[in-house]
């Protein structure tokens, strides 16, 4: 589907002058009403105490008994944010709702009338502006001229098609909101800040192996635009790059690499680096795969960068499959239609040819085609196998507020049963990156965006045990900082990952998954205690993983280990150069979504740190190096040096 960016293409003539009249009596409505944020107050976890563990990695916890928790459904546009600096705890998720009226009207006929006529209105706006999404409650939240908070100027601009009118106001109170960019949407997360560690010496969040925010703005970039800030998560740009740690022995599943530095960007802070790396499994030892592929055939799809790069990915993809696999294939636009039942991938041609009669157009009924996917992948289920449903797909489906609740809520029961769900993203102009990446977080999936067929070989290829190949799910980190060793920290991204500290333990809260592999990388700007690094014994943090085997749910296991002071480089120089990839593929995601940590820090500074780490056999650093400048360039830096 494709629209035009002005006013005349989203309002017909007739009702012009009508839509500029409700414009001015909704902003005067909606001047009446304010919004409250309901903040949760959550425990410190009551922690055993610590022992002596290696560096490196790990010693088994034994699990500990915890009361089970029933899981809440989170909405679509839950609001999640890491709040800090405050003296209560930091909540963890805050919800929308709406304050009382500041002036009641004389009657309840007038409230009445008021709430239609603001109802009406909303609904016609909404149409053209887009919604904010469901609260808790299941009361829809319509776009933020029926609350009374955007002016005239701001409605002119987003009904001209103005792509990105900057940062929403209430982004710093922890509000996620969605990006309408033309008929793209995104979701923006807000930026974590500075958390003092003797209000919370915890930092706890969901792993995230996906990598779509970092193709996406490649897309963007080389299209000659910057991307817009809430398609930017800085965990998937710094996740995108292998910086080839040391992986586990024996039979854990996971090592720790730890590393830091002074920063570059900030005097008299310093980069800590997390990085874990999931053990690796050779294609010889990869368990069979029962993979069931959803695929995307609305008319919205018919385009060679959408069905072209589907067909082609696909029959790419199975060619690679072993004998022991199956796969079968559902297709989706008005209707479900099963286009191959489970089928050995043994019989290549037969699979082939069902790609090849895939043929687009027509509307989009996604949920019939999820609810299709799992019948066969029930179907095809084996105990021990790795079951998973595949969404190929631009996201842009007609799904309700309630429909789309029961979907998540189904792909998260699914999950629990065995039966994960990836996402792959494909094309441009209506794409809905906020859908694909809730339902791969929901199906303990990864989340992967095909901007070309380069990128499709490295997700189904290069690196395709790890797609398909799960070896832990549920996966959180915490890292509990030493009050003695660090004054504050800031984790940089994971925003919409974040878990409450005390839900650590808490199995039945859901998380991430790891495939074979895969890494996870995650670095906090922190500030130290003075003359900490002095004795190089002393620890800056204990660093946890809690994870279940994949598979039907189970109960999770836990390691810990050490962050001892002599992995403290004394200069950035000093470090490895995959530390200072890591820290400019973050960096720069700072810098495209405007974070203002980042404001004294210019695409030149960034590529010139990159120039001192790129690694000869990384194309990918090549890669970002070029990105970079040309950032830069859009954002009207006129040269970048070195």
């Amino acid at each position: 589907m494709s629209r035009s960016s002005g006013p005349d293409h989203l309002l017909p003539p007739s009702v012009r002058l009508e839509g500029l009249g409700l414009c001015v009596g909704l902003a005067a409505v909606g001047v009446t009403f304010a919004w409250a944020l309901h903040q949760p107050v959550f425990l410190d976890p009551e922690l055993p105490p610590l022992e002596q563990a290696p560096d490196r990695f790990v010693q088994v916890l034994m699990p500990q008994d915890t009361p089970t928790v029933e899981e809440d459904s989170e909405p679509l546009e839950a609001t999640v944010t890491k709040r800090v600096t405050q003296e209560e705890p930091p909540p963890k998720e805050l919800a929308a709702t709406p304050a009382s009226r500041t002036e009641q009207p004389e009657n309840k006929n007038e409230t009445s009338e008021t709430q239609q006529t603001l109802a009406k209105n909303s609904e016609i706006l909404a149409s053209i502006t887009g919604t904010r999404g469901t609260q808790p409650s299941g009361q829809q939240l319509h776009d933020l001229f029926a609350h009374g908070e955007a002016d005239m100027a701001v409605l002119e601009a987003r009904t001209a098609g103005v792509t990105d009118i900057g940062a929403r106001p209430d982004i710093s109170s922890g509000q996620r909101l969605k990006e309408h960019h033309g008929v793209e949407v995104y979701t923006h997360h807000g930026v974590n800040e500075m958390t003092l560690v003797e209000d919370d010496p915890q930092s706890t969040f969901s792993v995230d192996v996906d990598t779509a925010s970092y193709a996406i703005a490649r897309r963007k970039l080389e299209s000659g635009r910057l991307p817009p800030p809430s398609a930017v998560r800085v965990e998937e740009f710094v996740n995108y790059f292998d910086y080839h740690y040391v992986g586990p022995t024996g039979d854990a599943p996971f090592a720790v690499n730890m590393e830091a530095a002074p920063s570059p960007w900030t005097s008299g802070h310093h980069v800590l680096r997390v990085g874990v790396q999931g053990r690796r499994i050779e294609a010889s030892q990869r368990k069979p795969a029962r993979l069931t592929f959803l695929v995307d055939v609305s008319g919205s799809m018919s385009r060679p960068d959408k069905i072209g790069y589907v067909t082609e990915s696909l029959t790419w993809l199975t060619s690679r499959l072993s004998p022991e696999d199956s796969v079968a294939i559902v297709t989706y636009a008005g209707r479900s239609d099963i286009v191959l039942p489970p089928t050995s991938a043994l019989h290549t041609s037969v699979i082939h040819a069902a790609i090849a009669r895939m043929r687009t157009g027509g509307g989009t009924a996604m949920g019939s085609g999820v609810n299709t996917a799992y019948e066969l992948a029930r179907d095809a289920y084996v105990d021990g196998a790795e079951n998973r449903v595949i969404v190929l797909s631009d996201g842009d489906a007609n799904i309700g507020p309630d429909s789309h609740g029961q979907l998540l809520e189904l792909i998260a029961d699914h999950a629990g049963e065995g039966i994960t769900l990836s996402t792959v993203g494909f094309g441009t102009g209506n794409y809905k990156d906020t859908l694909m990446e809730q339902f791969a977080d929901k199906g303990d999936g990864n989340y992967h965006y095909i901007d070309s067929m380069q990128e499709s070989r490295r997700v189904f290829g290069e690196r395709l045990s790890g797609t398909i190949e799960t070896i832990a799910r549920d996966v959180k980190i915490q890292v509990d900082f030493e009050p003695e060793a660090v004054i504050a920290y800031r984790l940089l991204g994971y925003e919409n990952r974040d878990i409450a500290d005390e839900d650590f333990r808490n199995d039945a809260v859901d998380a991430g998954e790891i495939g074979s592999g895969h890494s996870v990388t995650a670095l906090y700007d922190v500030v130290l205690q003075d003359g900490w690094a002095a004795n190089p014994q002393r620890r800056l943090a204990t660093v946890r993983l809690r994870a279940k085997k994949p598979g039907r749910d189970r109960a999770a296991e836990e390691w810990r280990t050490h962050f001892p002071a002599r992995l403290l480089a004394p200069d950035l120089a000093d470090t490895s150069k995959g530390f200072r990839v890591a820290l400019s593929a973050a960096t720069f995601a700072e810098k495209l979504r405007r974070s203002r940590h980042v404001d004294e820090v210019s695409y030149t500074q960034i590529a010139r740190l990159l120039n001192t780490a790129r690694r000869a056999a990384e194309e990918e650093d090549d890669e970002l190096l070029a990105l970079v400048h040309r950032a830069g360039l859009l954002a009207g830096e006129s040269s970048l040096g070195g």
